[in-house]
């Protein structure tokens, strides 16, 4: 039997959080016991664990925990305290972290895991994500094509415009990117990693605390010879900025802004950085308040959680 452990991380959004956990009973484990463990990230109002969950934990898999943390530390903490705690605890072979605005299908444990023992040099895997219904950027597509648009089908790095991006967002699913399973970076939303990688590669850099940290992971993960897996026939639904306020709003324009830069010269050639300074400065000049900040932060060196409004 192998030991998964799904670590989802809850910040004020219980209500996706439950839909989330949902999803996970109908989940299909032959050869599998799972671990769920949701680390309620400092919410106003503590996250407690339905009775449906509590008496499905009775039947020993899955079972599901809640894990406090009294503070917000963001995705990076708050998924680095999970890990901590599900290895320690379950001796976890593979971590799945979740986002708590997402919802899975039956098969996606299953396949996934199905993928990492077929293809050992990929240390992180991210399954195929779509948009939840109603969720999607534009308002324009076929109703027949909800649930079917693409969120993420593997990522890459865009070095000169310094920028990580998902293939495929927007499209509809066609299959047309099912034959390409490597990716430059599997996404944080969801992404399977070896415990074998945590252990060499470390965790989450606390610096990060949200947006870009699980692109740094990867690239980490590459600088140690593993690769970063795409798996099609792995599926789930994602809501997006679920706890962030929506797209485009004051922290992740801050984080985004400020973490790019942080990446970028942790990372990037010496032409990367140079495109990073005509960034920052073009930031400065013409980028809202908050991307401003990042850039002045980025510059000081103040990195992890800060006060932005």
């Amino acid at each position: 039997m192998t030991h998964i452990s799904i670590i989802i991380v809850n910040y004020n959004t219980p209500e996706d959080t439950t839909e989330c956990l949902q999803s996970l009973l109908d989940l299909q484990l032959a050869k599998i016991t799972l671990s769920v463990v949701v680390v309620d990230n400092g919410s106003q109002t503590p996250y407690a664990l339905p009775k449906k969950f509590k008496k499905a934990s009775k039947s020993a898999n899955p079972t599901f925990e809640v894990v406090r943390s009294e503070s917000n530390l963001g995705f990076t903490g708050g998924n680095n305290l999970g890990i901590h705690y599900a290895i320690e605890k379950y001796n976890s072979e593979y971590v799945l972290l979740l986002n708590s605005d997402t919802t899975v299908d039956s098969g996606l444990i299953k396949n996934l895991l199905a993928f990492a023992e077929d293809h050992p040099r990929f240390g992180i895997i991210s399954p195929k994500i779509y948009f939840s219904k109603g969720a999607e950027y534009h308002e324009t597509y076929d109703k027949k094509f909800l649930g079917s648009i693409l969120w993420y089908a593997g990522g890459s790095i865009d070095w000169q415009h310094l920028v990580a991006f998902h293939r495929g967002v927007d499209e509809v699913d066609r299959e047309h990117f099912d034959s390409v399973i490597e990716s430059e970076f599997a996404t944080g939303c969801g992404m399977l990693i070896r415990r074998e990688v945590l252990e060499k590669v470390g965790l989450f850099d606390k610096r990060f605390f949200l947006y870009l940290e699980d692109v740094d992971l990867c690239v980490r993960a590459k600088s140690l010879g593993y690769a970063i897996g795409f798996c099609p026939s792995a599926k789930m639904w994602h809501k997006n900025a679920g706890s962030s306020d929506g797209v485009g709003n004051a922290t992740q324009t801050y984080y985004q802004t400020r973490n790019r830069l942080l990446f970028t010269f942790k990372h990037g050639s010496l032409d990367a950085k140079i495109q990073a300074i005509r960034i920052a400065f073009l930031q400065l000049f013409s980028g809202s308040s908050h991307a401003r900040l990042g850039v002045f932060h980025a510059a000081t060196a103040r990195f992890g959680k800060q006060q932005i409004i």
